[in-house]
C-alpha cells in the first residue's frame, strides 16, 4: 500500500510541473487510484509544502504567548520593505512609528494560518483607534502575507465610493506601484468590481502575481463577486486568500444582505483568512459565537496606541476604573467648549418634518467656533509646519436639507468678516478670542511655537479668501478634495464624513448631532487623529451631555482594551473569554439588531477562574511568596483542620475566614503581566461582595502537589501539611520572568466539590458550585519545583530553572446569585454569549504531567 501511494505521489508531483494542484488531481484520477489514496496524496503534499516553507522559518516561534509559523519579515521579502521605504520617504521615524507598525503587523500575520495548509478558515478582529492609521496597518499585514504566499486579497472598504477610492489609492501607492509586476488589480481608482472573463487568468498556475480587489460593502457589487468566485471555484483550491473588512462593524454585522454575502465569499474560498478592522468593535464582539457568522473566534488584537494620537481619553478624559485612584486619572486636554442647550434648537431642527424648511442661526457659540477656525488657520500659516490643509467640521444633523441650509448663513458670515477685518470692534473680538484660547492651552506645553495675534492677523485676509464652504453629503456635487493642493474648508455634513474618510488638517469641530449608540458616537468624532504642527490648536464645541457621553465612551474603550489584552497575556481565546462592555442608561452599545444575542456579564470576577502563569526570576520575590503562602495555610489551620494526609498530594481547609485570604492578597506578589491577577482589584471585589451581599465571607483553601514520598521533594506549608512539588517547565521567558502557560486544570476548579471528574465540563462545574458552594470562593496553592525538567515529549519547553521554588495560585470565584444585591453593580455590562460554544479542552493531572 505504501509503495502504491509513493508511486502515485511521484506521478502527482510530476504533473504539478505542468498543471495546477486541482488540475493535477483530475489528471491523476485517470490513472485509477482510489479517492482514499488521492486524499492521502493531497495530505502528504500539503505537509511537504509546509515543511519546505518552514525551512526558512523557525520550527517553533512564540509571539505574545502564541506558537506560530510566522516569525517576521525575511531579507528577501519585497512588499514589506517597499512599505518601509515609502514611510521613510514620508518622514516616519524608525522608532517608534515604523518599528511599532512592524511589530503589530507581524503579530497579526502570526495569528493567520500557514498559506500552504490544505484548507483553513481563520476569523479575527483588529481593534484600532479612530483616525489612527488602521489602513497603514492592514496594508502592512497584506504585504507580509503576500511575501509569504497569500495569493488573493479582497478589501471590503466601507459603504461609500469615497472611502473605497481612497483605500484603493493607498494600496496602489504602497503595494502595487513599488512592485507592479507582482500584482494584478481587479478594481481600480474609478471602477468597483465588475466580473472579468477567464478566471484562470487570475488564479491559474500560469499567473504568479497576487490578485487585489477593493470593493464597497454594497449588495449588488458583492453578489457579482460571489458569483465570479463561484465560477472560479476549480482554480481556488490552492489560492490562499486574505479578506480585510475595513470598518468591520458597519454593514457587516446583523444585516440581511451584506452579512450573508460576505460569508458567501468566504464559503467559496477553501483557504481563507477574514480579518475585520475597526475602532468601534462593539457589534463584532456581540455576534453569536455558536452561529455560522463572523464572530472573531480565533483572535482579537488591540493595535498599540500611537504616540501623538488624539484619542477619546486624551481629549475627554475618563472615569476611574475599579482599583484606580480617581485623582490619578487624566481629565483630558482643555479643548472642549460648551454649547448651551438653548443653542441646539437654533442649529438643528427638532423633528424630521421641520428639516426641509429649517434655517439655522449663527449662534454665539457657532460664531466663536468659525472665527477661531479662521484664526487657527492663520496661525498655522505663520508657523508654516505640519499638514498644509485646514478643515472645520459642522455636524448637527444627518439630513442633507439641514446641511444645505448652512451654506448661505456661513457664506454671509465669511463675507461680513472679510470686509470688516479692519473694524476695531471685530479686531478686538478676534484678539480677545485668540488670547483667551491660547492662554487656556499654551503652545509650549505641546512643543509648539506660540503665535501672537498681530502676526496671524496679516494672514487672515488670505485665509478668508481661500476658505470654501462645502456641503459634503451623498447628494452634494461639491465634495471635499485634498488631492489638488492645500485646502481651507468649512465642511457641513453627516454620514459621509463619519466613517473612514480623513478630514485633513481638522482643527475645529462644532458637533451637536443626536446619536443613540456607542459606535455611531465614536465614529462621528472626526477630530480624533494626529495634529503634528498644531497639537495645541484643536477645539471642539459640543453640549455638556455629549461631552459626558464621550467621557463615558473613553472609559468603555479602556475597559474593553484591557479585556482584549487578556488574550495575549493569559492564553485565552475569544471562544473561552468574552470581552465585556459597560452599558449606559441613555446610550445603546450598538444597534438593537446587533445586540440580540448579547447577555449580561459580570463586571469583575464573578464566576471567573484566574491563575498565575508568570513568575519573576528573583530570589527575594519568590521567597516572599513562599512566606505569604505558608502564612495563609497556618492562619487557615487556626480555624479548621486540613482534610487529607498527603498520600494523594492534596489538602483542603474549609471555611477559612475571608480576612486571611485578603491578607494573602496583600502579601503575595503577582507578576505585572498577569492581567487577571490584580491583587488590589480582587481584594476590592471580595470586600464589595461581603459588604453588599454577605457572600465570600468564607473560602476553601487547597494545597495541590504530588504525593508526599521523599523528604527532599517535599514542600512544607505548615506542620502536617507537606506535599511533593509539581513540575511546571517554562513555555517562554522574558528578561525578568518565566511563563509556564497553564497552572490550573479544569478539575482543580472543583476541588472542593463532590462529583467532579477530569471529564466534567466548565459549565457543569459552575452549576455544581452554585448548588454546593454558592457563597464560598476557592483558593489553590501549588508548590512548583524550581528546576522542573520538562517531560521528553515536551520538546517546546525548557527547564524552569528558577532560583527558588515557585508558589502558583489559582482562585475560583462563585457567580452572583440572581437575588444577590451586588447584581446592581455587577450587571451593567454585556458580552457575547459563549454558552453555546463547545470547546474541547485537553485536561491534565497536576500530579504528574503538564499542559500541552
Amino acid at each position: 500500500m505504501t509503495d502504491l501511494i509513493d508511486g502515485q505521489y511521484e506521478v502527482y508531483k510530476a504533473l504539478l510541473d505542468t498543471y495546477s494542484p486541482a488540475e493535477a488531481i483530475k489528471k491523476l484520477r485517470q490513472f485509477g487510484p482510489s479517492e482514499d489514496i488521492i486524499k492521502r496524496i493531497m495530505e502528504r503534499y500539503d505537509a511537504d509544502m509546509v515543511r519546505i516553507k518552514e525551512m526558512r522559518e523557525p520550527q517553533s516561534v512564540v509571539i505574545d504567548n502564541y506558537e506560530t509559523w510566522y516569525a517576521g519579515p525575511h531579507p528577501g521579502d519585497k512588499l514589506w520593505p517597499a512599505i518601509e521605504d515609502d514611510l521613510i520617504k514620508q518622514g516616519w521615524p524608525r522608532d517608534p512609528a515604523i518599528n511599532s507598525l512592524d511589530d503589530s503587523s507581524t503579530r497579526i500575520v502570526s495569528l493567520l494560518q500557514h498559506p500552504r495548509k490544505n484548507e483553513f478558515s481563520t476569523r479575527g478582529l483588529v481593534v484600532g483607534y479612530v483616525q489612527s492609521g488602521k489602513t497603514t496597518n492592514f496594508t502592512a499585514v497584506m504585504a507580509k502575507a503576500a511575501d509569504r504566499g497569500y495569493k488573493l486579497f479582497i478589501v471590503l472598504a466601507g459603504i461609500h465610493n469615497g472611502l473605497r477610492r481612497q483605500t484603493q489609492a493607498r494600496l496602489i501607492q504602497q503595494l502595487v506601484q513599488p512592485n507592479p509586476t507582482l500584482w494584478t488589480q481587479i478594481t481600480d481608482l474609478d471602477r468597483d468590481f465588475s466580473p472579468a472573463a477567464n478566471p484562470a487568468s487570475f488564479f491559474g498556475k500560469s499567473n504568479k502575481t497576487h490578485v487585489l480587489c477593493v470593493v464597497k460593502k454594497n449588495a449588488t457589487v458583492l453578489r457579482k463577486l460571489v458569483r465570479w468566485l463561484d465560477d472560479a471555484s476549480e482554480y481556488l483550491a490552492d489560492c490562499p486568500a486574505l479578506i480585510i473588512d475595513d470598518e468591520a462593524d458597519q454593514a457587516t454585522v446583523a444585516t440581511k444582505s451584506i452579512n450573508p454575502l460576505i460569508r458567501g465569499i468566504l464559503n467559496t474560498l477553501p483557504k481563507s483568512a477574514y480579518v475585520g478592522y475597526t475602532a468601534s468593535p462593539f457589534a463584532n464582539l456581540l455576534i453569536d459565537p455558536s452561529a455560522d457568522d463572523l464572530y472573531p473566534e480565533h483572535f482579537i488584537v488591540n493595535l498599540p496606541k500611537p504616540r501623538g494620537h488624539f484619542g477619546t481619553e486624551v481629549l475627554f478624559g475618563r472615569y476611574a476604573l475599579d482599583g484606580e485612584d480617581p485623582t490619578e486619572v487624566d481629565d483630558g486636554y482643555d479643548m472642549i467648549r460648551s454649547v448651551p442647550d438653548d443653542d441646539v434648537a437654533l442649529v438643528r431642527p427638532k423633528t424630521r418634518a421641520d428639516a426641509e424648511d429649517f434655517y439655522p442661526s449663527i449662534t454665539d457659540t457657532l460664531r466663536q467656533a468659525v472665527l477661531y477656525f479662521w484664526l487657527t488657520t492663520a496661525a498655522r500659516r505663520v508657523r508654516g509646519t505640519g499638514n498644509p490643509h485646514s478643515t472645520m467640521l459642522i455636524h448637527t444633523s444627518v439630513r442633507t436639507a439641514v446641511h444645505n441650509s448652512f451654506r448661505d448663513p456661513l457664506m454671509l458670515l465669511r463675507a461680513k468678516v472679510g470686509t470688516n477685518l479692519s473694524d476695531p470692534a471685530l479686531r478686538h473680538e478676534l484678539r480677545e478670542l485668540w488670547e483667551a484660547e491660547t492662554a487656556r492651552v499654551p503652545a509650549d506645553e505641546f512643543g509648539e511655537k506660540p503665535v501672537e495675534f498681530d502676526d496671524l492677523a496679516a494672514e487672515l485676509p488670505g485665509v478668508l479668501r481661500d476658505c470654501r464652504i462645502v456641503m459634503d453629503n451623498f447628494q452634494s456635487p461639491d465634495r471635499l478634495d485634498y488631492e489638488n493642493g492645500p485646502v481651507v474648508a468649512i465642511a457641513v455634513g453627516g454620514n459621509t464624513l463619519s466613517r473612514g474618510l480623513t478630514l485633513e488638517g481638522l482643527s475645529v469641530s462644532y458637533f451637536v448631532r443626536a446619536v443613540s449608540t456607542y459606535d455611531t458616537l465614536l465614529q462621528m468624532g472626526r477630530w480624533f487623529g494626529y495634529r503634528a504642527g498644531y497639537a495645541d490648536l484643536p477645539r471642539i464645541w459640543m453640549t455638556e451631555e455629549l461631552e459626558d457621553w464621550f467621557r463615558h465612551l473613553a472609559t468603555v474603550e479602556t475597559e474593553m482594551r484591557r479585556d482584549i489584552d487578556v488574550y495575549m497575556t493569559e492564553g485565552k481565546t475569544p471562544m473561552t473569554f468574552a470581552v465585556r462592555l459597560r452599558t449606559h442608561p441613555s446610550l445603546r452599545v450598538t444597534a438593537a439588531a446587533k445586540m440580540k444575542d448579547a447577555v449580561s456579564a459580570q463586571s469583575s470576577y464573578g464566576g471567573q477562574r484566574v491563575q498565575t502563569r508568570y513568575f519573576r526570576k528573583n530570589s527575594d520575590w519568590l521567597l516572599s511568596n513562599q512566606i505569604a503562602a505558608r502564612n495563609l495555610v497556618k492562619s487557615a489551620l487556626t480555624t479548621n483542620r486540613a482534610e487529607g494526609n498527603g498520600s494523594d498530594g492534596r489538602y483542603m481547609i474549609r471555611d477559612v475566614p475571608s480576612e486571611f485570604v485578603l491578607d494573602f492578597l496583600r502579601d503575595y506578589q503577582f507578576h505585572e503581566k498577569s492581567q487577571e491577577c490584580d491583587a488590589k482589584l480582587m481584594a476590592e471585589y471580595i470586600e464589595k461582595r461581603i459588604r453588599y451581599a454577605g457572600t465570600l465571607r468564607r473560602w476553601n483553601v487547597a494545597v495541590m502537589g504530588k504525593p508526599a514520598v521523599a523528604e527532599p521533594d517535599l514542600f512544607d506549608f505548615a506542620p502536617g501539611v507537606s506535599v511533593g512539588r509539581i513540575m511546571r517547565s517554562q513555555f517562554a521567558s522574558g528578561a525578568d520572568h518565566v511563563d509556564i502557560k497553564t497552572l490550573m486544570s479544569r478539575r482543580d476548579a472543583g476541588l472542593d466539590l463532590d462529583g467532579i471528574t477530569t471529564a466534567t465540563k466548565d459549565g457543569d462545574i459552575a452549576e455544581a458550585r452554585k448548588a454546593q458552594q454558592p457563597d464560598a470562593g476557592l483558593l489553590v496553592l501549588y508548590p512548583i519545583d524550581k528546576v522542573s525538567e520538562p517531560e521528553p515529549s515536551k520538546v517546546k519547553r525548557v527547564p524552569l530553572n528558577a532560583p527558588e521554588h515557585v508558589i502558583g495560585v489559582g482562585l475560583v470565584f462563585p457567580s452572583p446569585a440572581n437575588n444577590d444585591s451586588t447584581v446592581a453593580w455587577e450587571s451593567d455590562y454585556i458580552s457575547a454569549d459563549l454558552s453555546g460554544v463547545e470547546i474541547e479542552e485537553e485536561d491534565f493531572s497536576p500530579l504528574d504531567s503538564e499542559d500541552i
